[in-house]
């Protein structure tokens, strides 16, 4: 007799390809083989290297490797500049050619460089990893005892997670974007709310957004706590892709099954969704931007892999254009990749940021994950287009940080306090 079809989930499919199995099932644990590994300056080579110079390997295949710099850049101080050097002697020692020095944010440049396809089990090490699964990969996080293991075997164990499965459907108002998405399900789910299971985003909402705001939603399934997020491949992935390494990839097989198991299906309608902030010193603090009306700011703050794409650049102009930031505000604008600010730049969307009063810093995490320049002092507060706002992540743990998306984050600018982006919208309209 036949084997029986067992329907499963996006995330179960992928799972049981890496596992060299037909199907898998939730609670399983299974070896996999890895399909790319991804690592930053910060808890890359600097962390994995001592492991495997007692192992006495090299990394396993090293056209399966990523590296990228974006934690250091540019460096500020000796510290950063020996971390910096040993990451490229590292690089060149492993023969590792896909390596982004200073070229931007790892999350941005991993697929901006062609190396995400539906269907791929991917290794970051980082907790922002996630973000890969805008593209129908699973991707996820692993800490630097882990990325070890796996870059001298090129294989991982994982046990299979369950899937949350959420539906946005309805129509974006304007002056929202998937931050303010992400904002919502912080505060209506908790920062538990994902319980280290797959988030999987459908609905015509997800289908209707570009691959950078897909980004956003899955980058940010971290913050409900969740192993990881996807968005299965459409159209809209593979153009993207295809634009990018010239090559279509058949995606037919990397959806979810009709029937498949979720542990819960969650509905949302995206037609009330209102402009989101989150008060320190949590995500979930979220609540409509009104009710935080009038809260004086002495920085804003776009940046990150969440909030600094060319997409988001574009939201803040779209506010900024004709106006300029307030007087005692500060507006640092931290472009997620160098390709994204050369593209700014020539599409003119800089110059309207520039001609508003914004401060432009190198591509890189800095102030976000609290390196670099424009991080916070005593006292200060920020109002910021990054994923988190844990006391202390962007500097001195008196200040503080809320959170908002790009359009939040330049209407403030221009205010120097808490302002909805509506108000400027539209104006403009």
């Amino acid at each position: 007799m036949g084997q029986t079809h067992v329907a499963q989930t996006l995330a179960e499919k992928i799972i049981a390809a890496a596992a060299g199995r037909k199907s898998v099932r939730a609670g399983e644990i299974v070896t996999c083989k890895v399909d790319l590994a991804m690592m930053h300056d910060s808890g890359g080579p600097r962390r994995v290297k001592p492991l495997l110079d007692k192992l006495g390997v090299k990394v396993w295949d090293a056209d399966k490797i990523v590296v990228v710099s974006d934690h250091f850049v540019p460096a500020v101080d000796l510290q950063s500049a020996e971390i910096l050097n040993l990451t490229r002697a590292w690089v060149a020692e492993q023969g590792i050619t896909n390596f982004y020095d200073m070229q931007g944010i790892c999350h941005v440049v991993l697929p901006e460089r062609g190396h995400l396809k539906p269907g791929m089990f991917v290794v970051g090490g980082d907790s922002h990893s996630p973000t890969g699964g805008a593209f129908g990969c699973f991707m996820f996080g692993v800490g630097a005892t882990d990325m070890g293991g796996i870059l001298a075997t090129g294989e991982t164990w994982i046990r299979v997670p369950e899937t949350i499965q959420i539906n946005w459907s309805g129509q974006m108002p304007h002056g929202t974007c998937a931050k303010d998405i992400m904002l919502k399900l912080c505060a209506s789910l908790g920062l538990g709310g994902g319980d280290y299971q797959v988030i999987h985003y459908t609905g015509d909402v997800i289908s209707s957004f570009d691959m950078p705001e897909r980004m956003t939603l899955c980058n940010m399934a971290a913050e409900l706590g969740a192993q990881t997020g996807i968005i299965a491949a459409d159209e809209t992935t593979l153009d993207f892709i295809e634009n990018i390494t010239g090559t279509r990839p058949d995606a037919d097989q990397w959806q979810a099954d009709e029937g498949a198991n979720y542990r819960e299906v969650l509905s949302f309608d995206a037609t009330e969704l209102t402009p989101q902030v989150a008060a320190p010193h949590s995500p979930a603090n979220a609540t409509d931007v009104d009710e935080h009306t009038g809260i004086a700011i002495s920085q804003a703050y776009i940046g990150a892999c969440t909030g600094a794409k060319l997409n988001d650049l574009k939201m803040a102009a779209e506010v900024l254009k004709g106006r300029c930031v307030a007087a005692n505000t500060r507006l640092l604008v931290a472009p997620a990749s160098v390709r994204e600010m050369t593209q700014a730049t020539h599409d003119g969307t800089l110059g309207i940021l520039l001609e508003a009063g914004a401060i432009l810093m190198p591509s890189g995490c800095g102030a976000c994950a609290g390196y670099g320049a424009g991080v916070l002092s005593d006292g200060d507060v920020c109002i910021a287009s990054t994923s988190r706002n844990f006391k202390g992540r962007m500097g001195s743990t008196s200040s503080r940080v809320y959170l908002g998306s790009p359009y939040t984050v330049a209407a403030s600018a221009i205010a120097g306090e808490i302002r909805n982006p509506l108000e400027f919208l539209e104006v403009a309209e």
